[in-house]
């Protein structure tokens, strides 16, 4: 019986220990910090567990949902409540039928954009990029500057809290840059996107997520892998991988007292630059290219108001905010009304959540837990009015260096990790600084990684 090694418990760690745990090997998972799920994490607030990180997941890619189905667990989807912009002062209904942003007719976009903005998307520009370009850059050359600014950015900020004229078109809108590329415009790509053929199923939901929040993922997913025998360790710092003969020498603890764990497979399931640093000894090439993936930090708000004072948040699953108007938050959500199970167990409250940070902006968030709470109460009454009543709790969870940021040539460095890692069988990398930073790619790629180590085994 072989030892496969899983570093790493975030979503994509426990993804790939699980389908290590199909074949007959001994599985280990090492988790530095205090505990599993990465990103995935709930906290009580008012007297109820509610989610503090992501908070939903895209239905429409399979593996999340395959995944929920291993665990025998239903996933639930949103109220259909409508988004908004916060944006030129006032909230303005979120447009139907966009594809990132890029609308498929421009009329749909005549509560954000001036007349003069507008004739500029009419008068769209073809585009026929040769390589890679940021995705402000190529919807800014066929749209103009105000499709990017108002709906673009805070589209984007939402995902990677980034910004769309840094972001890599190949990773981020591989869609829109495939259309551009092959002389078609980006408007008549959101049209074919948006158009569903007639058929008598209802249309399939964009988002799921958990009864009892995405933040219980992690916990269903333990419960499984100690059932099917893997070992799951956290406060498991490692601090060196090393090859050694034919098998991998895993090196964790302290410095002063080490522990040896010898393993036939590795998968290394952590941010760009921690798997950098574990790969400086056996793979400098791959080890560098992942250095230079910078991140996000942001932080998350949650406050919880009391149900008879909330009618302010009735009817909305929250708004977007466009970075060009200079507020401080960009996004917030009305949890209770976007999510039906959470009014349910939690009917004496409503819960709201806003998000502060982009990349590059981390001296916002130099700031107390008090003054980042203050500073989202002061955008929510100026989104929504003086009627948004005092919170009965709030709540502040800071994610340093949560997202990875896809910059041009982002698809080109991922496959030179990968062809430097080609010649080291046996060991394999996942997580968000791959193939996409939503859950259903981190356990694409978890899986994806073990199952690589298992065919190097010979387990399948």
């Amino acid at each position: 019986m072989a030892r496969i090694v899983i570093v790493g418990a975030g979503i994509s760690g426990l993804a790939a220990a699980l389908e290590a745990a199909a074949s007959s090997h001994e599985v280990v998972v090492l988790e530095g910090s205090p505990q599993i799920g990465g990103k995935l994490r709930l906290a009580t607030i008012a007297g109820h567990q509610v989610d503090v990180g992501a908070e939903s997941m895209l239905a429409r890619r399979p593996e999340a949902l395959k995944l929920l189905a291993d665990l025998d667990v239903a996933a639930v989807h949103p109220a259909p409540v409508s988004a908004s912009i916060w944006t030129r002062g006032r909230l303005r209904s979120m447009p139907r039928g966009t594809m990132l942003g890029v609308p498929a007719d421009a009329d749909s976009l005549r509560a954000l954009l001036t007349d003069d903005e507008l004739d500029r998307v009419r008068a769209e520009q073809l585009v026929r990029p040769d390589g890679d370009l940021s995705v402000g850059e190529l919807v800014e050359a066929a749209l103009g500057p105000a499709v990017v600014d108002r709906l673009v950015e805070p589209l984007l900020g939402g995902v990677y809290a980034g910004h769309a004229r840094r972001l890599s078109a190949a990773a981020a809108a591989p869609a829109l840059l495939t259309a551009a590329r092959h002389g078609r415009a980006l408007t008549e790509a959101a049209r074919a996107a948006s158009a569903r053929p007639v058929t008598a199923e209802p249309p399939t939901p964009v988002f799921a997520g958990l009864r009892g929040g995405i933040g219980s993922l992690p916990k269903h997913l333990v419960r499984l892998l100690l059932d099917r025998g893997v070992t799951v360790r956290t406060g498991a710092t490692v601090r060196d991988v090393a090859h050694v003969g034919s098998r991998w020498r895993i090196t964790v603890g302290e410095t002063r007292s080490p522990e040896f764990l010898d393993a036939d497979g590795v998968v290394l399931a952590t941010p760009a630059r921690a798997t950098s640093r574990l790969l400086d000894g056996v793979a400098p090439d791959a080890s560098h290219t992942l250095g230079q993936i910078e991140y996000a930090s942001m932080a998350i708000v949650t406050y919880a108001f009391a149900t008879d004072e909330s009618d302010v948040f009735a009817g909305s699953s929250g708004f977007l905010v466009p970075p060009v108007d200079g507020r401080r938050i960009k996004a917030s959500t009305f949890s209770s009304s976007k999510w039906p199970w959470l009014t349910e167990a939690a009917p004496e409250v409503r819960f709201v959540r806003v998000s502060i940070g982009r990349h590059g902006e981390e001296a916002d968030l130099q700031r107390s837990d008090a003054e980042l709470a203050a500073a989202g109460m002061a955008d929510l009454r100026a989104a929504l009015g003086s009627d948004v009543p005092r919170p009965v709790a709030a709540h502040v969870q800071r994610w340093g260096g949560a997202l990875p940021q896809y910059a041009v040539g982002h698809l080109d460095r991922i496959a030179a990790v990968r062809a430097a890692l080609r010649p080291l069988p046996g060991l394999e990398v996942a997580g968000a600084a791959y193939e996409g930073v939503g859950i259903p790619a981190c356990i694409g790629t978890g899986r994806k990684a073990a199952g690589a180590v298992l065919t190097h085994l010979g387990g399948r």
